[in-house]
């Protein structure tokens, strides 16, 4: 069963090869859609980002944000991330581990997950969330960005666990070989996750992504 520590390795290991899954041809069109849509939900904030990777999504949000503190817990694809172009002064990068964003400070006025909620074990689903919101407060806004499945176009689940966790198996360039946690909820899940925690809740859908966005309560 994969592990945080392995997971954290999968990535560091992957990093130099992260950004392909976005020039698949077929997933154009969802891409600017969805670049689209989180540049007009954030517009105008000051964001903190979790799991920011290699700033695929931190750059295009970096040019309609007021800042962005951009954090990951794997130094090799900050170290990516920090060499794309920014407007000055915009952009800073922290390590900092996504569960706890210990060392994490700043008056934040939005929060961004972009491609993380998958990667996130079920059981530790509403803990996140409550840390993440504590780092804001209340009212604030949250964005959440992440694939939906589609037969045949993705990396089949090969099993199950006991919480209903699914996994897959990804192959990197150097032939290392992983089992990655990936869960794909569906709307009801994620809505069901948030009760009581959130506000103006929003959902889009396009065929390989969804975008959930609320405002938080300041419940736990």
């Amino acid at each position: 069963m994969p592990t945080e520590d392995s997971m954290r390795e999968y990535y560091a290991q992957r990093a130099g090869e992260y950004e392909r899954i976005y020039a698949i041809p077929a997933r154009q069109g969802d891409i600017a859609a969805l670049a689209k849509l989180l540049q007009d939900l954030l517009s105008g904030h000051d964001i903190l980002e979790v799991a920011c990777g290699t700033g695929y999504w931190t750059e295009p949000l970096s040019h309609v944000a007021r800042s962005i503190t951009a954090t990951d817990v794997n130094s090799e694809v900050i170290e990516l991330a920090m060499k794309k172009p920014y407007p000055a002064s915009k952009v800073r990068f922290q390590i900092a581990d996504a569960y706890t964003l210990d060392g994490v400070q700043g008056d934040f006025t939005a929060g961004f997950a972009g491609f993380w909620w998958s990667h996130i074990p079920k059981l530790r689903l509403r803990p996140f969330l409550q840390n993440f919101h504590s780092k804001l407060g209340p009212g604030r806004l949250v964005v959440l960005a992440d694939n939906n499945y589609v037969e045949g176009e993705m990396h089949p689940i090969i099993r199950h666990d006991a919480e209903g966790n699914t996994y897959q198996v990804r192959k990197l360039e150097s032939g290392m070989e992983f089992e990655v946690l990936k869960n794909i909820p569906d709307e009801a899940d994620l809505r069901h996750l948030i009760t009581g925690i959130a506000d103006e809740v929003k959902y889009v859908s396009l065929k390989y992504y969804w975008c959930l966005s609320y405002r938080t309560t300041g419940e736990s």
